[in-house]
């Protein structure tokens, strides 16, 4: 069968299993297994264990467990409730102080935690209940912590970018940095928008805040500070050449735990021990999914299926922009069914010799990529967000909170526009830290 059409048959199987409401490694290995012992026998099968097993034999991917660790102890804490407090008290003379005050907590949790459902909820608890109480409309409220929650896939430390970085052995430290120009457009985007649509409202008194005086500025700055200064430290350990990134996670981690136990009281050990079950928990399924997406790999390259799609690509007379925006649909399409890791570990094998072909640069391929991941976050079926911020928040519609969301869509898809136009915003800041790459 020739390998285009085998590529085919592929793609709508994968679709028709993980449908099926299978877990997306298990469905990568049920589609891989099949598709090699129908077309190169059952010896094929037996290196399936080495590769399975070979694929975690990545000293990289510790640094996924511990960044998750170093988010869940984060989480678990009143932090975002006390960044937003910061915040707020610090910006309350600012005109529109409180959505810039939510969105800019967003910002600096989700670089915090790294966990876009977490920044919801620990934002979104007082920041939605705040906004509404003084007037702000609904879809503001709630679509601005939406929006607000996508930023830890993009903004570093982010396992997606680890995830990428590992499935198409980029260097971690490049990804990270080009995370870093393209998320602070998205929290401009974000509050550009949020003030106008205040403003638009019609309600004057809605772009002013409260007085605090300044003992009570100062006050909540103890415990805010040092989790901000892990963060500054765990990136200048990653880049001043100090520590790897997976070295660089462990202590994040160690330093995350032992503050949450100081500053938060966080001795109970049922408290201590569901941080760490459900970092468990998170950290093996993304690693299982990529041991299966390694499973996944080998078997389209075994069936010359990769190479086949990236010589018909290298031989269409197409102009490579137009290729570009194929690319973006089926990212799109694939963030509003899966977690953002499934379609990476999925669609990169695939997407990888494409681009690279089509002569655009996988760092800032890596930033296009996740940004459409962020909008299959507060987007229909699966949205994620959305379904967060209607629990929090039940007595706002699922509509309303769709209807708000959907401008920063727009932002979003505009951040995508502009990197199209302007590459450098994404592979300026590691070309000038860490030097051209090669």
């Amino acid at each position: 069968m020739d390998p285009l059409t085998l590529g085919a048959f592929v793609a709508f199987s994968t679709i028709i299993v993980l449908f099926s409401g299978v877990s997306v490694a298990l469905g990568l290995l049920i589609v891989s297994t099949g598709f090699l012992m129908i077309f190169d026998g059952m010896r094929s099968l037996e290196l399936l264990p080495e590769i399975l097993f070979g694929k975690l034999d990545n000293f990289a991917l510790l640094s996924i467990p511990m960044f998750i660790i170093m988010g869940s102890s984060i989480a678990s804490t009143r932090a975002g409730a006390d960044l937003y407090e910061a915040l707020e008290r610090w910006l309350t003379r600012v005109p529109g102080g409180l959505v810039i005050s939510n969105l800019g907590a967003c910002a600096l949790f989700a670089a915090m935690s790294g966990s876009s459902p977490a920044t919801c909820a620990a934002i979104g608890k007082m920041g939605i209940p705040e906004m509404r109480k003084r007037g702000y409309p609904d879809g503001v409220a709630a679509g601005s912590i939406a929006a607000g929650g996508t930023l830890g896939i993009l903004i570093p430390p982010s396992v997606t970018m680890i995830v990428y970085g590992i499935a198409t052995e980029t260097s971690i430290g490049r990804l990270f940095l080009a995370g870093v120009i393209p998320g602070l457009l998205l929290v401009a985007l974000f509050m550009a928008w949020s003030l106008y649509s205040t403003w638009k409202s019609g309600n004057r008194e809605l772009l002013t805040s409260g007085n605090y005086t300044w003992k009570e500025k100062f006050e909540i700055l103890p415990r805010v500070i040092p989790f901000l200064l892990i963060i500054l430290g765990v990136l200048y350990a990653m880049y001043g050449g100090v520590a790897t990134p997976s070295e660089t996670a462990a202590v994040g981690a160690l330093l995350c735990l032992l503050i949450a136990m100081i500053i938060y009281k966080l001795w109970n050990p049922k408290d201590l021990w569901v941080v760490l079950r459900d970092s468990t928990k998170e950290s093996v399924m993304i690693l299982f999914i990529i041991a299966a997406a390694g499973v996944f790999s080998y078997m389209l390259s075994s069936l010359y299926i990769t190479q086949s799609i990236a010589n018909w690509i290298g031989t269409l007379d197409v102009n490579p922009w137009v290729l570009m925006g194929f690319v973006n649909v089926f990212l799109l399409v694939a963030g509003f069914f899966l977690p953002p890791v499934a379609v990476i570990l999925m669609a990169a094998p695939i997407l990888l010799p494409i681009i690279t072909t089509a002569g655009f640069d996988p760092i800032w391929f890596a930033v296009i990529l996740t940004i459409n991941m962020e909008i299959g976050l507060i987007s229909p079926p699966v949205g994620l967000n959305l379904y967060v911020i209607n629990g929090i928040a039940p007595d706002i519609s699922l509509k309303t909170i769709l209807m708000g969301s959907l401008p920063f869509v727009a932002c979003m898809v505009l951040a995508i526009i502009l990197l199209c136009f302007f590459p450098g915003l994404a592979t300026w800041l590691p070309d000038a830290v860490m030097g051209p790459a090669r």
